[in-house]
């Protein structure tokens, strides 16, 4: 039963579009994955598409101001805990020390981006080729 309540839980998120994706597929082939997948994304994209529009008509609003004052905060700790679970989850080995192949790419990564400037994309393809020569060729 829990099996149930934990794959009901991430439904909305990356579950949810792998479901619409293998049902699309299994009806239509690609066209009905990628319909699929727009249904599914469709109510939040028009929720932000409107979201976004009220927030611009009222941008000036005081009580708005006030509202973003306390957001804000709460959207830099959210991201804070996801980057501290990743972290852990990618630079930590399953006997607690820390994981080097995975942080010595995680700092070539980071010096890519940073000093080189290139863009997420180039450094995303390199991390996987490397990833899969270190994990899946090598055997690290």
């Amino acid at each position: 039963m829990s099996d149930i309540v934990a794959i009901a839980e991430m439904t909305p998120g990356p579950l949810g579009l792998n479901c619409a994706t293998f049902a699309g597929m299994r009806a239509a082939g690609v066209a009905g994955a990628v319909i699929a997948n727009l249904g599914a994304l469709a109510p939040t994209f028009t929720l932000c598409a409107v979201a976004a529009v009220f927030f611009d008509h009222f941008r000036d609003n005081k009580r708005l101001g006030q509202v973003m004052t306390g957001v804000r905060p709460a959207c830099v700790g959210m991201v804070a805990g996801v980057v501290i679970d990743l972290a852990l989850a990618n630079y930590v080995n399953a006997s607690g020390g820390p994981n080097v192949p995975s942080i010595v790419l995680g700092v070539v990564d980071l010096v890519l981006l940073l000093k080189f400037r290139l863009s997420i994309p180039k450094v995303l393809m390199f991390s996987a080729v490397v990833g899969v020569i270190m994990y899946g060729v090598i055997g690290l």
